[in-house]
């Protein structure tokens, strides 16, 4: 059979009804109902700085049966009124302390329990096993039953003492580790101990290993080796140490020639030949109809007016790559009016359309004389324009705009050899 609350009991708190695991101190005995004896069952420690607690009530009665689960007592601490529920099934064999029981220190007899199935009236009530006995007394009966908390804490006579080396004693000059604290403490010594205790630490302090030799838990010689090898880890080993060469000077880098000036774009010389036929067509029949001198140029102005409309453009500016990628694209973002005007170079000048010809008045001197005859009017000779005759227009820009401005010459030449009636105002 298991151990009752020899390791932990469960508690709940009344004020919260919330239960918690506990562990209790360990109990006097544990036997069988073959050794025909109980088992102790001391006050139980519900909080790691619990030391003594009072007794409420017990709910289970001398005599009575109790199950894993049942609520057993009921403690009182300066904090909280907590249960304490059985681990395994049993009964109740004893009551050591009854309802009230004040300032019951941890670790204190407080009932004696028996297994499930035992036989109670043939069990012996075990001897009190309480571990906060003087230690006198227990040296003074050693024929006494020991428990199990006993065996768990030996006497400091029972330790055997580890052989001080080199004569150093541990300085106190510094607070004791934790771990060598709680070595102590559970082989029953107090801080008095530490003067037989060989320090192996930094400046004098006592370690853990060193309280572990004391003990004759480990090899008294293993804290000693380890201060040996940290001692001799802690120091730098520079005798394999050579001066190393210094690197060879890296060749200096190149000074990068300054930045030249930005080159200006090239520009170029777009040039296209246009028959001017058609127009000089159309200035003889403004003139032979209307008595209408239009210039040539007046032509060209308005030719090149109508070719600016809607040019492609040179290149696609960032707002149209943004369009595209929203769906949003425009005309404009394709098309743009130009602001070209086209040189124009040829053999011949280029002037007025001749003037209107008009027939030469009469001279009186002649009516008179009688030779007078009538003349046939001549046409004066027209500098300008003659049947078939061409000229080049040309169109100085950036490379780049090459493309858009053939583009506006080849419209200019539609429009003056096909369609010349279009630029008459």
């Amino acid at each position: 059979m298991a151990s009752f609350a020899a390791a932990a009991c469960r508690a709940s708190v009344r004020l919260t009804r919330h239960q918690l695991h506990c562990h209790a101190t360990a109990k006097g005995f544990r036997t069988s109902a073959a050794a025909l004896a109980a088992q102790n069952f001391t006050m139980p420690a519900l909080s790691p700085t619990m030391t003594e607690g009072n007794i409420a009530t017990w709910q289970v009665k001398e005599g009575e049966k109790f199950s894993a689960g049942d609520v057993l007592l009921e403690i009182e601490t300066d904090k909280a009124t907590m249960d304490v529920e059985a681990q395994e099934d049993g009964f109740l064999m004893k009551i050591m302390k009854g309802d009230g029981s004040k300032g019951v220190q941890v670790g204190t007899r407080i009932a004696v329990i028996a297994e499930e199935g035992d036989d109670i009236s043939t069990l012996e009530i075990p001897a009190d096993g309480n571990t906060q006995q003087p230690a006198a007394a227990e040296a003074a009966k050693p024929d006494a039953p020991t428990t199990s908390e006993s065996q768990s804490a030996p006497s400091t006579a029972s330790i055997p003492k580890a052989p001080r080396t080199g004569g150093r004693t541990p300085n106190k000059a510094y607070p004791l580790l934790p771990s060598v604290i709680h070595l102590l403490k559970d082989a029953g010594l107090d801080a008095s101990a530490i003067d037989g205790v060989t320090p192996t630490g930094p400046n004098g302090r006592v370690l853990k290993g060193d309280v572990l030799a004391f003990l004759g838990k480990i090899n008294s010689q293993t804290p000693s080796e380890n201060e040996t090898r940290f001692v001799k880890a802690s120091h730098l080993d520079l005798s394999n140490i050579k001066v190393a060469k210094a690197p060879e000077a890296k060749p200096e880098k190149a000074v990068a020639a300054p930045a030249s000036a930005p080159v200006a774009p090239k520009d170029a010389v777009v040039k296209l030949a246009v028959s001017v036929t058609a127009v000089s067509a159309v200035q003889k029949k403004l003139q032979s109809q209307l008595g209408l001198e239009l210039p040539f140029s007046s032509f060209v102005i308005r030719a090149a007016d109508i070719a600016n409309e809607k040019l492609p453009r040179a290149k696609a500016s960032p707002d149209r790559f943004f369009n595209e990628l929203l769906g949003l694209e425009s005309e404009s973002d394709y098309f743009s009016r130009g602001s070209y005007l086209p040189d124009i170079g040829t053999a011949r000048s280029v002037s007025s359309a001749p003037r209107p010809v008009r027939a030469k008045g009469l001279d009186i001197l002649d009516i008179l004389a009688g030779n007078h005859s009538p003349r046939a009017p001549t046409a004066p000779k027209v500098d300008g324009l003659s049947i078939g005759a061409s000229t080049t227009f040309s169109l100085k820009v950036p490379s780049e705009e090459a493309e858009r401005a053939t583009i506006f010459l080849e419209r200019v030449k539609v429009l003056l050899e096909k369609e010349p009636d279009k630029l008459v105002l």
